[in-house]
């Protein structure tokens, strides 16, 4: 087999929104991101510590969904290893020339074996680190993109895919007859760069932007609540039982899910080991066991092939993990006669 390029971490999203100043409202003045530039049809933003061109770019198109998922990888030479991995894998491949992002040099950008439209670059132009520019810093200030979480009809094959591009499970949920429901995948040293979360796909699940502190999740809530948006905030904020992150979910107004993230884990040992979670422990996706609202397991964006159109769903065959934890409530947590039993099933 090929050698695979060598992936550093992920680096940037480019979603469809149908609405560019509202999803700049969303972006911009709600989150707090920074316009490296903008014209009438595509916005490129990145967060305050980050130096290259972009991390998330918003383009208008008809119909939202997920144009590309980028990669960073650590050398120009490894463009052609990717190159020549994904032509051996049998994918359609397109090496891209500087500039056909705006801000990314040459780049290779594949329809990778799960579905997704996936992209590897190394250069980009710099810009402005604005790590000490606490005079432009909101109260909610955005540090990095940290992850992304996709959903894939079969976890164990996404995993086996992405263990051959290098990176390693710091966590998953499963059961006892063996099914795996998630799994949590890292090249950077933390708990993950990608998610991999069993349900129809390809489709992703989320984007998410690391803060360094609690407060300021706790800041985006009460912006949006002061814009009477609270329909804004799908789920939290809360604590995570797989990364231990304090996190929080909100919809832009297409509907595409991002994640607010702050406080997991390091894991760049060599022997970092695996956490695996029971499906039925309901302390894995809260750690104080509030209940998963149903559209979170349900809803997800579509994602575009290298033309431009909306990818076919594969339907999950194995078991789903709102089937085992959602209640006749439509909520994943019900208390028994005993009153809470967490980390058991009730």
């Amino acid at each position: 087999m090929t050698t695979p390029p060598d992936v550093l971490r992920c680096a940037y999203t480019e979603l469809v929104v149908t609405d560019l100043a509202a999803s700049r409202a969303f972006y911009v003045d709600v989150l707090g991101l920074l316009v490296t530039y903008e014209d009438s049809e595509a916005i490129y933003l990145r967060a305050f510590e980050e130096y290259l061109h972009h991390s998330l770019v918003l383009r208008r198109g008809p119909v939202p969904a997920v144009a590309v998922l980028a990669y960073r990888v650590r050398a120009e030479a490894d463009l052609a290893l990717a190159e020549a991995y994904y032509r051996e894998l049998g994918v359609r491949v397109e090496r891209r020339p500087a500039g056909a992002t705006r801000g990314i040099g040459e780049a290779v950008r594949v329809q990778d074996p799960l579905g997704f439209p996936v992209e590897f670059f190394h250069h980009a132009e710099h810009t402005e680190r604005f790590t000490q520019r606490y005079d432009v810093h909101g109260a909610g200030a955005l540090s990095r993109l940290d992850h992304f979480n996709v959903t894939t009809p079969d976890v164990p094959a996404a995993r086996a895919y992405y263990e051959g591009l290098g990176f390693r499970v710091s966590e998953d949920i499963r059961d006892n007859e063996g099914t795996v429901y998630a799994a949590w995948m890292f090249r950077k040293p933390t708990v993950h760069d990608v998610a991999l979360t069993g349900g129809d796909g390809p489709r992703l699940h989320h984007l998410a932007f690391a803060t360094h502190e609690r407060h300021q999740i706790l800041h985006i809530c009460d912006h949006l609540g002061a814009l009477r948006r609270p329909e804004m905030i799908e789920r939290g904020p809360g604590r995570h039982g797989v990364s231990n992150a304090f996190y929080l979910y909100v919809r832009d107004p297409d509907g595409h899910r991002v994640e607010i993230y702050t406080h997991d884990y390091y894991t760049g040992d060599p022997d970092n080991p695996v956490i695996s979670w029971d499906v039925h422990d309901n302390q894995r996706r809260d750690w104080w066991g509030n209940p998963v609202v149903p559209s979170w397991y349900a809803e997800a964006s579509a994602v575009l092939d290298l033309d431009g159109n909306p990818q076919p769903l594969v339907a999950r065959a194995e078991a789903r993990e709102a089937d085992v934890t959602i209640g006749a409530d439509g909520f994943s947590y019900t208390a028994g006669e005993q009153g809470f039993k967490l980390g058991q099933q009730v």
